[in-house]
């Protein structure tokens, strides 16, 4: 599982005009999910991307988590997260998951968030979204489980 996660001042979801998710400070994170993830490798993931030191402490260094200072957390599915590009023009979707799979792996890492951090907001699984944010830095990690 991988998570592009981009420390954010505002970023929020939208499906047909609709605005579905939105936060103020925190994380932006893209969730894409491979063939042989599990539930386990999502919590692992969940734990890096609430603890992971990306916001700055009273000396202006990246010494905070998520889960420390209190941010919301969105969370965005996206398989193009997990192409393989190495070769050629046209990115290849084999080591990602199948759509059913990916998405009861995703709802597991949501339903595990909103347990454990009390600001966590989605897109839509599947559904064609226009995602908006402000990366606060900028500053983006790509981090895997």
């Amino acid at each position: 599982m991988r998570a592009l996660i981009q420390r954010v001042s505002q970023a929020s979801v939208h499906v047909d005009g609709e605005r579905i998710g939105a936060i103020e400070g925190g994380l932006l994170a893209l969730i894409g999910v491979e063939r042989d993830d599990t539930p386990e490798r999502g919590e692992k993931l969940l734990q890096k991307m609430l603890n992971y030191r990306v916001f700055s402490d009273e000396q202006g260094r990246m010494n905070l988590g998520l889960a420390t200072i209190q941010g919301g957390l969105l969370l965005v599915s996206q398989f193009t997260l997990v192409a393989d590009t190495r070769k050629g023009l046209r990115p290849g979707f084999s080591s990602g998951a199948t759509p059913e799979e990916g998405e009861r792996l995703f709802n597991h890492l949501v339903e595990r968030a909103r347990q454990a951090h009390p600001v966590v907001e989605t897109g839509r699984f599947g559904a064609d979204m226009q995602v908006s944010l402000i990366n606060d830095g900028p500053v983006t990690f790509l981090l895997e489980s």
